[in-house]
């Protein structure tokens, strides 16, 4: 705990701006980047900054990925119940905390993660690059999720690789049928299949904007 308080003045000093950092007790691990901590008697969700976990499942519409819940259990391992120095970035669009999560030795939880191959460094957010460093290097040793040769980013999965396959019945209905939707953007596909179809036999080019054939290029890779 004393490490812990000693990291909060650390933080405020080399900063030189009000302490955007608290201490507080871990209640709940909802999945690998997502926590409570208990803060003034109130609880708090905290999103890891600059990372993502694999999902784990919200319902039969929505399954979990591969090692989604070892990430949970990992988290849960190593600080469920425990006292954390959460070190607050920003707030997300849904209220929620995003943060770096310090351990009693100085270590991140964020960067735990990612030395496990229990998440990703996120591309569209992580800035540092020590967690670029860590993914490589679980990667190279196939921990984790690296084990598996073509693991699907969480950011993939929500979009199409994973969650879509419960719109795939209708999609897949309308590419045998070889008629074309009123889909004209890559977020609206949920698919590589779908994409494809709307490229080759609608014709909608604008699917593939930098002309190598490939449409949507984060669901086809």
């Amino acid at each position: 705990m004393k490490k812990l308080v000693v990291l909060l003045l650390t933080l405020a000093l080399l900063t030189a701006l009000p302490c955007l950092a608290f201490t507080g007790k871990v209640i709940k691990v909802s999945d690998g980047d997502t926590i409570q901590v208990l803060d003034s008697g109130q609880a708090v969700k905290v999103r890891l900054a600059e990372i993502d976990c694999p999902e784990t499942s919200h319902g039969p519409k929505k399954p979990g990925q591969p090692f989604g819940q070892a990430a949970k259990k990992f988290v849960l391992d190593l600080v469920g119940g425990k006292t954390v120095l959460v070190d607050v970035v920003t707030k997300d669009r849904y209220g929620r905390i995003v943060g770096k999560v310090f351990l009693d030795d100085g270590t991140t939880l964020n960067s735990r993660l990612v030395q496990a191959g229990l998440a990703w460094a996120y591309r569209r957010y992580a800035n540092d690059p020590a967690l670029f460093k860590l993914e490589a290097e679980a990667r190279a040793a196939k921990r984790g999720l690296w084990s598996d040769p073509h693991p699907i980013p969480p950011w993939e999965w929500r979009h199409g690789a994973g969650w879509g396959k419960a719109k795939r019945t209708s999609q897949s209905s309308t590419v045998s049928s070889g008629r074309c939707g009123q889909k004209r953007y890559c977020r609206e596909m949920v698919s590589c299949e779908e994409a494809m179809f709307y490229l080759n036999q609608c014709g909608l080019t604008r699917l593939d904007r930098d002309g190598d054939g490939i449409p949507c290029e984060s669901i086809c890779r």
